[in-house]
């Protein structure tokens, strides 16, 4: 299954509620932290939701 790479590049402090939970979920809480997530509809919907805060590389 193809691969994700998600890094946080900005703060969620003063963004709406759901955002900072979103970026909890997907295991992100410090700036510049990454992770590698399989690329599923889930995992999209969540990087739509908070893509002003993350930087998304696509993995083979």
């Amino acid at each position: 299954m193809p691969k994700v790479r998600v890094t946080q590049i900005a703060s969620p402090a003063g963004r709406k509620p759901g955002q900072k939970e979103t970026l909890t979920g997907l295991g992100l809480n410090k700036i510049r932290r990454t992770r590698e997530l399989e690329d599923t509809p889930s995992v999209r919907g969540m990087i739509r939701k908070v893509a002003h805060l993350i930087k998304v590389e696509e993995l083979s």
